[in-house]
């Protein structure tokens, strides 16, 4: 016990589970012990050495091999790797991109990094700097590069850390002017996106002896290239669908999420590689210094640092590997297990277990095989079709008549036929292995569509395999049709926007094809945002002119494979919805049955329901002028901001006085947590937030490391007990409860949703010395869209997307937004009553509400926050966020505007 207690990977992952800066003492041990500030009363002890006659372990000592041995055996090169230099562009496409791994000569001889990157200059220049460190953690490794230098020197792990920084430009950007991509790799695709949108793409990359980079296959299907500019590398490749001896692949049914279980790049050299057949080894190089590698997509490989290397690589797309990235965002996991594992993904295609076949075979194993997630295990050998430098494609062997004769490929048109047809983009889950996110897939392809017309016939492809744009250009067609809209030019051809469902602008229209959260989800949307347009109408509100005009609604209907389009306009319930979808509604016979609180019962019933019934709501609109914010907020002056959150203060205000439509009976949740007290129009609102509440640790476990533990264990604490405190405030002086008014919440204030218009009359908004009321509009008008998400709730709700999304933090906006507002935060009968509670309950200061809507928010507003405010990241309070994030709507709310009509 005494030994493996003492083992240093014990103590190695002990230290790294915490993450964080670090200098290494020597040993893991004693580099734990010194952050426990317990390495002087344990000093004496280490230095002690324990001998124990008689006892041994051949685990252990194959791991104080790995930790000791030296790699110079390594270095034989047997020439599977082609080396070529001075590789022209038209030789490169033709004979490797896409087909097979290169090593170049000669692309680096010209970089200052072939002098400026040798271990002493770089500390010499870089030493204070700190870098991200790879290693099998979940949390971020920091370390500047003097410690890591000299961790290097003393450290013997059997699986060293090594710096691998995507975030390098940024914390040394000199060490950008060192080096040039290749004439080569010079096409990606990515470049179209700002550098904050684009994944992750280049790395430099430091490793001592013994370090490496485990099997894997490049993020979302991507091609690289890897310079090497000190030191020696040893690579083994295999092709696409090809899994290395020794590895599993974790594709998850649910969300088509990837995950590799592989050994050490080290242990797989040592336990694994010398008993593979001639025929079952990878193909294999060493690099040297200035050779540039080249992996293509799809690609298995291995790097073993064979001594001390300093590297840079960059993932890119180009033309040749375009479809395939395309193809692994699209949702589903079987696509994406063929691409990684070959026909062994494709269900029914099992060859049996191991132990059934002779060694050398690839098997999926079955073993453990739970209902969510396939194992796919490579354990042996492919015959090669073409040459072995370009294996684009090659026959199982030695397995069981299943899969006898059948050859796998890794053109697009073979992988292509194992999406599966049932899941769509915009109402799939989206893998958290894809590169970019889904809103910002979307956003990629539109630009690319815009900015490289020469390459539409391409992007078209990629754009059907990734989010189904000819699934729903179809349907545009078809409502386009139905209300003599004019045909789409081909920059209208594919969807626009970063929102959660397809919209086409043709001409002056918007075309909105609702289909995210299914049908219930869908039509609720549409039937309460077509009940708010006429609520609007019939108050005469100001909002009117701020909002998009509807031009046409209804139903797409696809049928005997045909659409058509069924018109609606949010009264009475029509046919073809019943048939498609029978609802039993509580309010089937008001003016808006599907209106707000028929969607408040949907919401209360929270049954999951099938996404794929053939039918869509859809809205028909006219296009607001001016830009969206997102796009121009950049280019904004503070004065032309501030104009912005005075505009918006107004707008909300507009939103939030709009009267509730009438109910007769309001819905009941089935919650013992709401009271029969509480409100009916309340009563939705406090049972998601009693359910949320209730699952509050992993609710906040979701976000994926975003909350520091501290802040999850203390968050139930932080949240009041009774989440109806929230709106239910002091007994008045009846004795009776003072309830505030809901409000219609837009839900979605986001940076998106909202268009800026300057007045070209006006020139420069800075150039205006007028602050008046009623020379705002004129400044800077704008429009609010999207109302698919129309709720009732706290205004405050409203505000958290404003302030961390469009405001970005920023106090100044916050504050000329609130002038511009003014309204209570909380209103109601009594706003006397109200007034005295925020006077003496904390459950009532809009600081606190506003803190308690975060934590338990629906979407990741805590990595807003965190992101905004770093210095929070070492919070050890909810109060600390709360003081500093939201503590101005106090003053605000003490100050007590009144309402006025």
């Amino acid at each position: 016990m005494y030994i493996l207690c003492n083992e240093e990977p014990l103590w190695m992952s002990k230290y790294l589970s915490v993450g964080g800066h670090f200098e290494y003492k020597g040993s893991w041990k004693k580099t734990t012990l010194a952050r426990l500030n317990l390495c002087s009363e344990n000093s004496e002890l280490e230095q002690k050495a324990r001998h124990f006659d008689g006892f041994n372990s051949l685990y252990l000592y194959r791991r104080w091999y790995r930790c000791f041995t030296t790699l110079s055996s390594y270095s034989f090169d047997n020439g599977h790797v082609e080396r070529k230099d001075d590789l022209s562009l038209d030789h490169f496409r033709s004979q490797y991109d896409g087909k097979g791994p290169v090593l170049l000569g000669k692309l680096a001889d010209s970089w200052p990094a072939r002098t400026k990157w040798s271990m002493q200059q770089l500390v010499h220049d870089y030493g204070e700097v700190t870098f991200r460190i790879s290693q099998r953690s979940p949390k971020k490794i920091i370390m500047k590069l003097k410690d890591y230098v000299s961790y290097m020197e003393l450290q013997h792990d059997e699986d060293p850390l090594y710096i691998f920084d995507d975030k390098f430009g940024e914390s040394a950007p000199a060490l950008l002017e060192d080096y040039r991509v290749p004439h080569l790799f010079q096409e990606d695709l990515f470049d179209v996106l700002d550098y904050e949108q684009r994944p992750a793409f280049r790395w430099f990359i430091i490793g001592p002896e013994r370090s490496g980079a485990s099997w894997h296959v490049d993020p979302g299907l991507t091609s690289a290239w890897n310079t090497l500019l000190c030191g020696r590398k040893r690579w083994a490749l295999y092709p696409p669908g090809r899994v290395p001896g020794g590895v599993t692949v974790h594709v998850s049914a649910e969300d088509g999420d990837v995950d590799i279980e592989t050994p050490t790049s080290l242990q797989w050299w040592l336990d694994i590689y010398p008993h593979l057949a001639e025929h079952e080894k990878p193909l294999e190089c060493t690099q040297l210094p200035g050779e540039t590698i080249f992996v293509p997509s799809g690609w298995w490989h291995c790097v073993l640092n064979l001594e001390t290397t300093v590297a840079v690589t960059q993932n890119f797309v180009n033309q040749s590997n375009f479809e395939h990235v395309c193809l692994d965002m699209a949702p589903g996991h079987c696509h994406k297990g063929v691409c990684r594992a070959g026909l062994l993904a494709v269900p029914g295609k099992s060859v049996g277990d191991m132990e059934n076949h002779p060694p050398g075979t690839i098997t999926w194993n079955h073993n453990d095989m739970t209902s969510t997630e396939e194992r796919l295990k490579g354990l042996g050998s492919v015959t090669a079709s073409n040459s072995e430098s370009q294996c684009s494609s090659f026959e199982f062997s030695d397995v069981d008549k299943s899969l006898e004769n059948q050859v796998f490929s890794y053109d697009i048109g073979f992988l292509s036929q194992f999406l599966e047809k049932e899941k769509d983009h915009y109402t799939s889950v989206w893998s958290p292995t894809n590169p970019i996110g889904q809103r910002e897939a979307r956003e990629w392809l539109r630009r690319l569509w815009v900015l490289k017309p020469e390459l539409r016939g391409l992007i078209w492809k990629g754009a059907c395999l990734a989010i189904n744009v000819d699934k729903w250009y179809a349907c545009l067609e078809e409502i386009r049709a139905c209300h003599s809209l004019p045909a789409p030019s081909e920059d209208e051809k594919l969807p626009v926007g970063t929102g959660s469902n397809p919209v086409f602008i043709v001409s002056d229209n918007v075309i909105k094809i609702n289909a995210e959260g299914g049908l219930g989800y869908s039509a609720h949307g549409l039937g309460t945002e077509l009940e708010f347009y006429d609520l609007l109408r019939k108050v005469g509100s100001p909002l009117i002119n701020h909002i998009p005009e509807i031009i046409a609604s209804g139903f797409l209907v696809y049928e005997d494979g045909v659409y058509r389009t069924v018109p609606w306009n949010g009264k009475g319930m029509p046919d073809v919805l019943a048939k498609y979808y029978p609802l039993e509604l509580s309010y089937a016979n008001s003016c808006f049955p599907l209106g707000l609180w028929s969607k408040q019962q949907f919401g209360m019933d929270g049954s999951a329901e099938s996404s794929n019934r053939p039918i869509w709501p859809y809205m028909v609109t006219r296009k607001c002028k001016g830009d969206i914010f997102a796009h121009v907020r950049d280019t904004l002056s503070k004065a032309d901001l501030l104009n912005l959150a005075s505009s918006l203060g107004v707008q909300m205000r507009n939103i939030h006085l709009l009267p509730l439509p009438h109910g007769e009976s309001l819905p009941e949740p089935e919650d013992n947590n709401v009271k029969d007290s509480d409100p009916p129009e309340w009563k939705q609102v406090i049972s998601t937030l009693n359910r949320r509440k209730n699952n509050i640790k992993k609710h906040l476990a979701n976000w994926g490391g975003t909350v520091p533990t501290v802040l999850i264990e203390k968050a139930e604490e932080y949240l009041p007990p009774d989440m109806s405190s929230l709106i239910k405030l002091v007994k008045d002086d009846d004795g009776d409860s003072v309830y505030t008014f809901p409000s219609w919440i837009h839900s979605d204030i986001m940076d998106d949703n909202i268009l800026t218009q300057r007045a070209p009359e006006m020139g420069s908004l800075t150039d205006t010395k007028s602050t008046g009321d009623g020379d705002l509009e004129k400044l800077n008008e704008i429009h609010i869209i999207d109302f698919s998400d129309l709720s009732i709730g706290d205004p405050l709700c409203d505000l958290i997307p404003l302030h961390l999304d469009v405001f970005r933090g920023d106090i100044d906006l916050l504050r000329e937004y609130l002038r511009s507002y003014q309204l209570p935060f909380l209103r109601g009968k009594s706003n006397n009553d109200i007034y005295k509670s925020v006077q003496s309950s904390k459950f009532s200061t809009a600081a606190y509400r506003a803190m308690c809507y975060c934590i338990l928010h629906d979407d990741n507003v805590l990595a807003a926050i965190f992101g905004l405010w770093k210095e929070l990241r070492n919070a050890t309070s909810w109060e600390e966020i709360e003081h500093l994030v939201w503590d101005d709507l106090n003053r605000y709310q003490q100050s007590s505007p009144t309402l006025s009509s």
